[in-house]
């Protein structure tokens, strides 16, 4: 396995801030962290809800888990100090820690947060159902053998690294049972209140949310490991990339995660300033509908591969936001393939179109959260697919409409955004390469691809026979036949370019280091008096 490098990972941000107008903010505390982001796809706080990252960030630093992976792309301890591994399952040893409310965290909490997840049945739990577990099962598989034992059983359809990395993952974090069930209305597993607040074991706890605002996290002073260094986290909504800018020079905010290309560049070298970019394992990716009477045809499909300018954006575009890659792995990761020939071939497209009845073209809409560098994107794919015969409609929305569109598969095109939960082929590609029931009737809206109706019964099969092979050899073989055969049934789920993260952190931060899954925990960052 290659993991992620370590050197590569220099800070993933976390939060953000809108404002109105030019503002005249006073310097940050020196005991307060303050991001600027887009927190337009914060739609809820709810671990076992939320995927979108900026929710990920957030949560990841008011709760714990059993396990948690580092930046390079280790398993370590989180509230499990110790584990075995035996053929049938894992047995899980916790240590003494406290949730925020002074609970204490026990075995019953860890089994009630994974059944929660699963019965709750929402988008987060498809990580642990594409493995095998289910409302159904969690009962019999997850237990409690004692007040600190948690016993989790195998699937059999999981190996013991999957199923660590799975239970790394921000929508396994543990609950206060205790505190959860106080706020439980009409059976709904207290989610109404979970959305706005928080119950976990984590450095932070939640002060305040208010949507396309700003969020604020208060240090948990009784945190197991000890108290935070920052009193207070501060993530405000900035999503004016040029007002961003100006309160990251002027000391407004101490860190800026939603800058276009062009303004981060103005960083570059300047004193004060650092520039980080974490490479994240996912992608910007081209979402086709295959129930669509166009894009159901892999001739389309293939057309839309082709007409599509990958370079040109990369270089005036995406810069440090993102790398040309059609196969959904990146391609430093051991056993990726190389690149296939999508590059922009306006007479191959138009071909392809005229193959497939439509020499004529059509029109597609084309659906976006309005947030950088996605907006830009689709306007160069709209100019780009024009040259071969597609017209194209934008329709940007915020986070809640269009994660619901892509999620209910009312759309034609969307762009998403995926990341990599294991560093290697599986954990990058999986999201891809799975879709064991394509019905409408399945309403799997976790499921990437059922999001996008393409139905992939041999390579879901494949990507299952992967998933469970032990010998890496032959693991490797299987990850190069996922990959080639994800190439030849023309995607509807097209990677267009490997997702990094960039953001520029003021010099007076020290100690923020970015994730690549976007668990970065912020109960060790610092800030110095002068840059």
């Amino acid at each position: 396995m290659k993991h992620f490098s370590k050197s590569l990972f220099v800070g993933v941000v976390f939060g953000a801030l809108t404002i109105a107008a030019p503002l005249s903010y006073a310097a940050t505390p020196k005991d307060q962290l303050v991001i600027g982001t887009s927190l337009a796809q914060v739609l809820s706080l709810d671990p076992h809800q939320a995927t979108e990252g900026k929710a990920v960030e957030i949560m990841s630093n008011l709760y714990d888990r059993l396990v948690n992976s580092t930046p390079d792309g280790k398993i370590v301890p989180q509230l499990a100090e110790s584990w075995k591994i035996d053929d049938k399952g894992i047995s899980f040893t916790l240590r003494q820690a406290n949730f925020a409310s002074g609970n204490p965290v026990t075995s019953k909490d860890v089994v009630y947060s994974l059944a929660r997840l699963l019965k709750l049945d929402q988008a987060a739990a498809a990580n642990l159902k594409r493995v095998g577990y289910d409302k159904t099962n969690v009962d019999k598989l997850v237990t409690a053998v004692d007040d600190k034992t948690v016993r989790i059983d195998f699937s059999g359809q999981v190996t013991a690294e999957m199923l660590l990395y799975r239970l790394a993952a921000s929508t396994t974090s543990v609950v206060d049972s205790v505190e959860v069930e106080k706020h439980v209305t009409d059976n709904d597993w207290g989610n109404a209140w979970m959305r706005t607040h928080s119950a976990g074991s984590g450095p932070f706890t939640l002060n305040r949310w208010s949507p396309n605002e700003l969020v604020i996290l208060d240090a948990n002073k009784d945190y197991v490991t000890g108290a935070p260094k920052m009193k207070r986290v501060i993530v405000r909504h900035v999503p004016e990339s040029q007002v961003e800018r100006l309160m990251l020079e002027h000391g407004d905010i101490d860190i800026a995660s939603a800058l276009t290309a062009a303004d981060l560049a103005t960083f570059k070298d300047k004193q004060g300033f650092t520039i980080q970019r974490i490479p994240t394992g996912g992608f910007y990716v081209l979402s086709m509908n295959a129930g669509n009477q166009y894009l159901s045809n892999p001739k389309v499909r293939e057309a839309i591969a082709y007409g599509i300018d990958y370079k040109g954006i990369e270089k005036t575009i995406m810069g440090p936001y993102g790398r040309a890659r059609n196969v959904p792995v990146p391609e430093n990761f051991e056993s990726a393939i190389p690149n296939p020939d999508w590059n922009l071939d306006v007479e191959k497209s138009k071909q392809l179109l005229a193959e497939a009845g439509f020499k004529d073209g059509f029109s597609l809409t084309l659906k976006t959260i309005a947030q950088t560098p996605r907006i830009d994107l689709a306007t160069a794919i709209q100019a780009s697919l024009a040259q071969v015969g597609i017209k194209i409609d934008i329709q940007q929305g915020n986070g809640s409409e269009i994660i619901a569109a892509h999620r209910a598969r009312d759309f034609d095109l969307l762009i998403p955004q995926t990341s990599a939960y294991m560093p290697n082929v599986l954990g990058s590609m999986e999201q891809f390469s799975s879709n064991p029931d394509n019905s409408k009737e399945a309403n799997n809206a976790g499921n990437f691809v059922w999001r996008s109706a393409w139905d992939i019964p041999e390579l879901t099969a494949l990507t299952a026979k992967a998933s469970m092979e032990p010998d890496a050899k032959k693991r490797g073989e299987l990850y190069v036949e996922m990959q080639k055969m994800f190439v030849e049934q023309k995607p509807a789920v097209l990677p267009m370019f490997e997702r990094f993260e960039p953001i520029v952190l003021s010099s007076k931060v020290e100690g923020y280091v970015g994730h690549p899954t976007q668990l970065t925990r912020l109960e060790n960052v610092t800030k110095t008096e002068a840059q």
